[in-house]
């Protein structure tokens, strides 16, 4: 079998949008990534903060008076 210039080169070159498009989905990516992460984390606070605010609501138990 011999080799061909196809084999081990690009036939054609990428286009610029060719490119640009890749870069464009790339970077779609990543932000839906940091979106999903930064969702995640607002929803744990979020829960946390709620579970302090039941407790708040709770009354301490006032300590009894002693006697004079």
């Amino acid at each position: 079998m011999t080799a061909t210039r196809q084999q081990f080169f690009k036939p054609t070159k990428a286009t610029a949008a060719e490119k640009a498009a890749e870069t464009n989905s790339v970077a779609k990516g990543i932000i839906e990534q940091e979106a999903a992460a930064r969702e995640k984390k607002t929803e744990k606070l979020r829960a946390l903060r709620l579970a302090q605010d039941m407790e708040a609501v709770q009354p301490a138990p006032t300590p009894k008076r002693k006697r004079k």
